[in-house]
């Protein structure tokens, strides 16, 4: 299957992507798991294992969206992130395991006593 989204769409209100592919899926993506998603080496690190985890994103907003050629989206979001390149195959990836991938995100956050909140104080560390 051709991996290039027949639409893209983005509602700046809810702050939601959506991206219609050849196959007739339908992925919608909300900014924080895009953002929490990020492929850039400062989320994804250099290999396996390097992740960062991304704490404090539950209100992440995207400000603005950039084709990037014809082969992906450079998104940037209001807490100054925007190295990431979103080709179509990294989309169509993440959206189709994407309530797998959340819960994942939800297990690391919780194992390390972290928050989608921003500013979160874990006060049973203190």
């Amino acid at each position: 299957m051709n991996k290039t989204p027949t639409k893209i769409d983005f509602n700046r209100a809810e702050q939601r992507l959506s991206l219609d592919w050849p196959n007739g899926e339908s992925f919608q993506y909300s900014a924080e798991f895009l953002r929490v998603y990020s492929p850039s080496a400062e989320v994804r690190g250099h290999g396996e294992g390097n992740e960062t985890l991304q704490v404090g994103k539950k209100f992440v907003t995207i400000k603005h969206l950039e084709m990037a050629g014809r082969y992906a989206l450079r998104i940037h979001f209001d807490d100054g992130h925007d190295s990431g390149i979103y080709d179509w195959n990294y989309l169509y990836r993440i959206g189709e395991k994407q309530s797998l991938y959340w819960q994942d995100y939800l297990a690391k956050l919780e194992q390390a006593g972290q928050s989608r909140e921003p500013n979160f104080i874990n006060i049973t560390q203190l």
